[in-house]
């Protein structure tokens, strides 16, 4: 197979693994597949997992997507060529309990080519991060454990830049630069070449992809009984509340996909079902929900 296919075959069977493996930590829910196709191009797998015992709402999406670069694109993406081609694989999850962490996570291949069908560019680009409401320091340093084992079995300088990468990705920098997690690893824009080609990205987004399961499901299984108070489901809702403003103010996958004409209810599938927004709320300082507050203020180092 070409990159391409490689890429997409990967992706889809990535799909597959995953949801199998949410459906066992929930009990419950299965997946509901809706498949679509892009007026202009491509199409994709929008699966949605929602009321069970663990999971109140969740997805996880791929899409292969392709067509003319338009006007808006070089605008405001800044987009050059002929024609574009984007496959991915998008995952986020909110679960019931304040406990359990929120995760995304997006691996995707961008190709853009001239008139004749010419490769012109290509790059690479993905990220897993954690959205706890409540800091569990073992479990942080557990989830960044994991992706920093796999970005050293390819590169030693991978975890640091790419750490701080997501640290200052994922930020509300309407509010005090404050993040929406505790990160883990974000990278774009990286692009085959001497030292690092076409087949080492391809293999680097795959383990990162295939590294999901080790990095969240222990969290999620250990967490998934812990028992909690309205007031803390409270403040889980509230915190939603931030996951909700990065990903309509600043977040550029969502700019992406309503600027190519993408298929909006796959685009904000990532948001939660339910969310607060109070006037002001602060949490008592030196509260367990300060604690998580102030990590996000001031992101740190896990391990």
């Amino acid at each position: 197979m070409n990159a391409k296919d490689t890429w997409i075959n990967h992706i889809h069977q990535l799909q597959d693994k995953i949801c199998a493996t949410l459906e066992s930590v929930d009990g419950a829910a299965k997946f509901i597949e809706d498949r679509w196709q892009r007026e202009d191009g491509g199409g994709g797998k929008t699966r949605v997992i929602s009321k069970g015992e663990v999971f109140e709402k969740g997805g996880v999406n791929t899409s292969v997507v392709f067509g003319q670069v338009t006007s808006s694109m070089r605008s405001q993406l800044k987009i050059e060529g002929a024609k574009w081609f984007a496959a991915g694989l998008s995952l986020v999850l909110h679960p019931w309990n304040p406990f359990v962490p929120t995760i995304h996570c997006n691996y995707r291949m961008f190709e853009l080519y001239n008139q004749n069908d010419e490769v012109t560019d290509r790059w690479f680009g993905g990220g897993t991060d954690l959205t706890p409401y409540y800091l569990i320091e073992k479990d942080a340093t557990h989830f960044h454990r994991v992706y920093k084992n796999v970005c050293d079995s390819f590169d030693a300088s991978f975890y640091p830049e790419f750490k701080t990468g997501c640290d200052n990705y994922f930020v509300n920098s309407h509010r005090n630069n404050e993040r929406r997690g505790i990160g883990g690893i974000f990278y774009d824009y990286k692009r085959p070449d001497e030292q690092k080609n076409l087949d080492f990205w391809l293999a680097f987004g795959m383990a990162c992809g295939n590294a999901f399961d080790q990095s969240y499901i222990p969290i999620a299984e250990k967490r998934k009984r812990t028992s909690y108070s309205a007031d803390q489901k409270h403040w889980q809702e509230i915190r939603r509340g931030r996951y909700v403003e990065f990903n309509l103010v600043h977040d550029r996958g969502t700019l992406f996909g309503l600027k190519t004409n993408g298929r909006i209810e796959s685009i904000l599938m990532s948001l939660p079902p339910t969310v607060r927004f109070e006037y002001n709320f602060q949490p008592q300082p030196g509260s367990e929900e300060d604690k998580l507050l102030q990590v996000c203020l001031t992101p740190r180092s896990w391990i």
